[in-house]
């Protein structure tokens, strides 16, 4: 199906010319599961492990970063969430660049958001490999990504209900152990009880060399690890076209983020910075193990180290969920194999699923040929991948604002507060991002993994033209519709 027969109209009817089919997807994701899988999508391995470098460079300024990027993470959500109730579609993001952006944004959008989630799967196979070696050191780590591969693999293919499931236990662990550490510091700070009860102090905040103690200039180049965890947090959009009731669940689901941000990212990094001072913490050593063993919990390390790996898994899971929709996305426009728009007996896209999890099941083999580099080989690109998926999303809301104002289109039933003015401040805000990854020289080599990225998708292009020129008359229908 292309993107004018699925979802919502642009007469607001759901139906183009009479009775339009639907994308054939099971609504089979209740309102419980789809909150869950937004807060989940908002609490990763960047928060658990990846804050413990950002402290040791930033100090408690971190907390800041988190709060600015949250607003900005929420301006892009509200956005998405504009979009989706004027036309929700699983394709969402690739969807909106095609119609208001032309042929090739969609294309290409489509296909850097797989690549994100290639890269992430990878990755995260290797993050659950290594957090298994903690209590197992003798398992070679290939063979424990090579065993949650294949597990996730399987629940994907069965439904998205069971999808769905999984998903909403993973966030419950991850939403559970944030919650547990923001009491326990509480109790710490406010009655003293434990062996950081003496040092625990709402002052740790600023009274090692202040708030910005290595820098004002050094805190914002923190902002690049910090967008990196806040990466999946627009996976809702993808569970647009399986929601069951998409003009209630999706709005829900967006309008909770800023308490979510503020409880599980400023909340909890606040309490641990009040409980413990920002110069005990180094890179490679999650904060929240290091909370746990301040305040002398002696299974803490084992703890968090289950719940890291439930929020590795996590990732994975959600990378196989929007792989094989994104693959179907871009099959139904004419912009991958043909085979891969073909739904299973139980509605998924299995053939797009399994194709990704074979690209995914490269970071097996790195696992085994590089074990000790595996993760840094494939985490590069994921945070310049996000990048552009988010402005994607920006870029298409302030046209879809220009052309409700123009009257060309129908108005949303969920408008974005501030309208096009906070997506520009997003935009502006992401350029600004980019350019600090080009600053840093540890993280621009994934500007240049992009760039030979988006080489290869343009002789993509050209190729698929010149054997389909069908697809070059895409941008003809979005203006007709757009007017």
């Amino acid at each position: 199906m292309t993107s004018a027969q699925v979802g919502k109209t642009h007469d607001g009817t759901g139906a183009v010319g009479g009775d339009a089919p639907e994308e054939g997807y099971e609504r089979g994701l209740n309102s419980r599961q789809v909150q869950m899988i937004a807060i989940g999508g908002a609490i990763g391995v960047g928060l658990f492990l990846g804050a413990g470098a950002n402290i040791a460079k930033a100090g408690p300024s971190l907390i800041l970063m988190y709060a600015l990027a949250g607003v900005i993470i929420f301006f892009i959500m509200r956005a998405l969430g504009e979009l989706l109730l004027y036309r929700p579609v699983s394709g969402s993001f690739a969807e909106y660049s095609r119609e208001f952006l032309g042929p090739f944004f969609g294309y290409f959008t489509g296909w850097t958001y797989w690549l994100m989630w290639i890269v992430t799967g990878m990755a995260e196979l290797t993050a659950a490999a290594i957090y298994v070696n903690y209590w197992w050191p003798q398992i070679p780590q290939w063979v424990t990504a090579l065993v949650f591969l294949v597990v996730l693999f399987a629940a994907n293919l069965i439904s998205v209900k069971l999808f769905g499931e999984i998903e909403f236990w993973f966030s419950m662990i991850k939403v559970t152990a944030l919650l547990g550490m923001i009491v326990i510091g509480l109790g710490v700070l406010t009655f003293g009880f434990s062996a950081a009860g003496d040092t625990a102090s709402v002052s740790n905040l600023w009274a090692f060399d202040g708030i910005f103690p290595t820098g004002v200039g050094s805190s914002l180049m923190t902002l690049q690890g910090v967008m990196f965890a806040y990466l999946a947090v627009e996976l809702v959009g993808v569970t647009a076209g399986e929601s069951e009731n998409p003009e209630k669940t999706l709005p829900k689901a967006i309008n909770t983020l800023p308490w979510r941000i503020a409880l599980f990212y400023v909340g909890a990094l606040t309490v641990i910075l009040c409980v413990v001072k920002w110069t005990e913490f180094a890179p490679g050593v999650s904060p929240f193990v290091e909370a746990f063993a301040q305040i002398g919990i002696p299974a803490g390390a084992g703890i968090v180290n289950f719940v890291v790996l439930t929020a590795a898994l996590s990732s994975c899971n959600s990378g196989m969920y929007s792989t094989g929709r994104m693959l179907r996305t871009l099959a139904d426009n004419g912009e991958a194999p043909k085979v891969f728009s073909r739904l299973s007996a139980t509605k998924t896209p299995a053939l797009g699923i399994t194709v990704s999890v074979l690209f995914m099941g490269i970071g097996v083999i790195l696992n085994y040929i590089v074990p000790e580099k595996a993760f840094g080989y494939v985490t590069s690109v994921a945070t310049a991948a996000g990048i552009w998926t988010w402005l994607m999303i920006l870029i298409s809301h302030v046209l879809y604002r220009r052309a409700v104002v123009a009257g060309r289109l129908p108005a949303s039933s969920f408008p974005a507060p501030g309208g096009s003015v906070c997506s520009w401040i997003a935009i502006v805000f992401l350029l600004g991002v980019t350019v600090m990854i080009g600053i840093d020289a540890d993280a621009r080599i994934c500007l240049y993994v992009m760039a030979g990225w988006a080489a290869a998708l343009a002789v993509g292009w050209f190729a698929l033209k010149s054997r389909n020129p069908e697809v070059t008359t895409r941008r003809e229908a979005s203006l007709e519709k757009t007017g």
